[in-house]
């Protein structure tokens, strides 16, 4: 998970693909997180950068049934059933409604990373719905501004370690948790030899450095968190 690698100083080339979506200034409200107990499991609410967390963590390698859409800027190389694909101002959505085995969309993660499965699909131990559509694009917020909710991805599980990894920083029995992050980047840093890269180079190899503030409320008690990054 993007947030964990971050505060574990983990700066791999997930977190700089996550983060080059953000020029500089400030993001409030991303990466919502709403978790509350329920009898001997989870109800999780998440913003929408959690939903290829969420996919990955949740789909098994057999076989499935998977409805929602894949989000892509270019035409998705698959071996399995298409119900409809359509494309707006460069924006493609491959829609899918059939039973198929979880590892070929675990695959097309793999080949595909930075498009947005917004899957949704029941197993033994989860309930995932993310609603079939693109997110927003990541702008800085104004002040006053209520920004994005935690009600794009749904999860109910009774998988654990999916609560731990989301709330790594809370130990112990809890009935409910809210985390909400603040995204600063101060600074891009260009690879040193930009002028000889064309424009798409440089974006793809440029560096964000700032830092995070995660806002924490467990059960009433508030406290925040801050780490730095360069990726």
């Amino acid at each position: 998970m993007i947030i964990k690698k971050i505060f574990d100083n983990v700066m791999d080339e997930e977190v700089h693909s996550e983060l080059l979506k953000f020029g500089r200034g400030e993001y409030s409200n991303r990466y919502l997180i709403e978790v509350n107990k329920q009898g001997s499991g989870w109800r999780i609410k998440t913003s929408s950068e959690f939903g290829n967390f969420f996919v990955k963590r949740c789909l098994p390698s057999g076989k499935v049934a998977i409805k929602g859409v894949i989000i892509s800027t270019f035409e998705l190389d698959v071996d399995f059933e298409i119900k409809k694909t359509s494309n707006f101002q460069g924006i493609r959505k491959t829609e899918i409604d059939t039973e198929l085995e979880g590892q070929k969309i675990l695959d097309l993660i793999e080949k595909y990373p930075r498009c947005f499965f917004a899957l949704s699909f029941k197993t033994d131990k989860c309930d995932l719905k993310i609603k079939p559509k693109a997110p927003k694009s990541a702008k800085p917020g104004k002040s006053g501004e209520d920004g994005p909710k935690a009600d794009f991805c749904s999860l109910k599980t009774t998988d654990k370690e999916i609560v731990d990894e989301l709330l790594f920083d809370i130990k112990g029995d809890f009935k409910e948790g809210k985390i909400n992050h603040t995204i600063k980047i101060d600074e891009i840093i260009y690879p040193s030899d930009f002028k000889d890269m064309k424009p798409e180079e440089v974006r793809e190899k440029s560096k964000r450095k700032g830092k995070v503030i995660r806002k924490i409320e467990v059960d009433g008690e508030v406290f925040k968190e801050e780490a730095e990054f360069e990726a």
